[in-house]
């Protein structure tokens, strides 16, 4: 693992996704996929891609001739602010935002197979690495990846929505891999049509995620008659890169509009939207936050923080922060008037836990009113020593007050927590909290820590301070197949190898030969090797006649096979 800093700073819950890249198992014919791969992105893509893409190769330590090590990434990412880690295929939405929010690239440490070249289903190091990692040398858009990361990271989902995304890696885990019966594979299929038709109202999560696809993995820039490639499906799949240019792709300017069009990921995109520019993909981000329970809280935040099921935060207007799985809320005249979380819960502000309010002090869950205490003419988070005690409000002492909703509160308050001139929370011993006869809180429960607040102004997905609510995550449990190869597979891997090694030492037209005639029998079906070889013969100025063989050799087995033929064709053009 690289010791780039950016990555020592992650939090720690984030650490359960990150995978050690174990260089040495890309086998000679993954490299040589890699090659092939990257010679037709700098053949095509450098006329239809975004200015800064050739650049950003070089930038983000991305090798033309072979598969990157995530500690050179690293060296030259680091040099821009950023910095990868490796992970098994697809991660959880809610994660892999989380690792951008923080500079952070994730990349998938597997390669596609040969025989899924120009495309593959799922997340792999050439996607990744040559489709991300590029226009993040743009600052525009790189600040857009980050701010994008901090946004998406807060948004929340149902509970279906990791169902969604279970169906989704699974199906790509048995995509990738070539030995995956048909039937399996159409099986798996038919489960994401049917989880998919059945998500109900999208999510907040829903939402971005389909702005996130539409801009950061199949997204155009410039000129809607001549727009330019930026988005990674894109720039990492030449066949889609060249569909995506056409005329019957329908263009669209991008606006907030994009957030309700889906995708399907086991299809070509009917339409693709482009920005005018990279600014403006956050102006439309920015559009989206202001519509999310983040910026609004309120009632609907409320909601949705207990229709996730999950951690979630509310912020009260004071700037106090409640961390847990909220459970209940109940409601006076229209309005939310007391919050209940159950399990363990913490206190929070500016995103730390306050000190004593801990997952353990509040084990059993949390339970606070919203609102104003009736008789003061200040809003109750702006009450000083003297306000509260004109209230009847004061330390040792036991009080009696009313909030304009109904609940009663009866203690003794113990202390009280300020910060910034706000008053955040009241604690209170021997206490009694009522609303309309029902009890909310009874002596025998202990210290009542009280939030101070008029109303929730905001509200998100996950805890406020991730390592004091001693967060973690588990790796997905279906892990990405390794392939095991028969040992006359492991016999062509071989001949990759030996073909690089005498290219590498620079070899001579007649051991260029040699090495054509002993692979011309067993391995004329290769393509790639052969087309390797090609590649190698036209660096000698003696390979005329060898160049010529290879080529009609390869022509052939195109003839012979359709689906090999833009393939093989491209691979000669470059």
């Amino acid at each position: 693992m690289s010791h780039n800093p950016i990555v020592e700073k992650l939090p720690k819950h984030l650490s359960a996704f990150i995978i050690d890249q174990d260089y040495a198992r890309y086998n000679a014919r993954e490299q040589a996929v890699w090659r092939y791969v990257m010679k037709q992105n700098i053949s095509y893509l450098s006329k239809v891609a975004h200015p800064s893409y050739v650049d950003g190769l070089r930038r983000t330590g991305i090798s033309l001739d072979h598969i990157p090590s995530i500690e050179e990434m690293n060296e030259a990412l680091g040099s821009i602010g950023w910095a990868a880690v490796t992970v098994d295929g697809f991660i959880p939405p809610s994660a892999f935002m989380e690792f951008q929010k923080h500079n952070v690239l994730v990349i998938a440490a597997d390669i596609r197979p040969h025989n899924q070249i120009a495309y593959t289903p799922a997340p792999d190091i050439i996607h990744e690495a040559a489709g991300h990692a590029p226009i993040i040398a743009d600052p525009e858009y790189a600040e857009y990846l980050r701010y994008f990361g901090e946004i998406g990271s807060k948004a929340f989902s149902s509970k279906k929505d990791y169902h969604l995304y279970e169906v989704i890696r699974h199906l790509s885990i048995l995509k990738a891999n070539p030995l995956t019966p048909v039937k399996k594979i159409a099986e798996a299929e038919k489960c994401l049509k049917e989880t998919s038709e059945d998500m109900g109202m999208p999510s907040e999560m829903t939402l971005i995620r389909n702005l996130h696809w539409w801009t950061v993995e199949y997204g155009l820039v410039g000129n809607m008659n001549s727009p330019k490639i930026y988005g990674a499906g894109l720039l990492s799949s030449i066949g889609e890169s060249k569909g995506a240019l056409k005329y019957d792709v329908q263009k669209i300017p991008y606006t907030i509009d994009a957030m309700d069009y889906a995708f399907d990921i086991t299809k070509p995109q009917p339409q693709l939207f482009v920005t005018p520019d990279f600014k403006h993909l956050s102006e439309v981000l920015n559009e989206f936050a202001d519509m999310m329970a983040l910026r609004n809280g309120g009632m609907e935040g409320i909601m949705k923080a207990i229709q996730s099921g999950n951690t979630a935060t509310l912020q009260y207007a004071s700037g106090l922060q409640v961390s847990g799985t909220f459970t209940d809320v109940m409601i006076h005249n229209g309005q939310a008037v007391y919050l209940n979380t159950t399990g363990p819960t913490t206190l929070n502000y500016n995103e730390k836990m306050l000190k004593g309010h801990s997952k353990a002090v509040h084990k059993d869950g949390f339970g606070s009113p919203i609102g104003k205490i009736k008789g003061s003419l200040k809003p109750t988070r702006f009450l000083n020593d003297q306000d509260l005690l004109n209230l009847g409000i004061s330390k040792g002492r036991k009080c009696h007050f009313e909030f304009e909703s109904g609940v009663v509160v009866q203690g003794a308050l113990q202390s009280f927590i300020r910060e910034d001139g706000k008053l955040l929370l009241l604690s209170f011993a021997d206490c009694h909290v009522t609303h309309n006869g029902k009890t909310l809180f009874e002596p025998s429960w202990g210290v009542y820590d009280m939030a101070v607040g008029e109303k929730i102004t905001s509200a998100y997905s996950g805890p406020a301070d991730a390592d004091g609510f001693e967060l973690s995550y588990e790796a997905p449990a279906e892990k990405t197949q390794r392939i095991d190869y028969d040992q006359q597979t492991l016999s062509v891997f071989d001949r990759y190898a030996d073909l690089q090694q005498l290219i590498k030492n620079d070899a001579s037209i007649d051991q260029l030969q040699s090495f054509w005639e002993s692979i011309k029998k067993t391995y004329a079906d290769e393509w790639l090797l052969v087309l390797e070889l090609f590649y190698g013969s036209t660096k000698n100025e003696k390979s005329n006649e060898l160049s010529r063989d290879l080529e009609k050799h390869l022509l052939e087995i195109a003839s012979k096979n359709p689906e090999l033929d833009n393939l093989i064709t491209n691979g000669l053009e470059v």
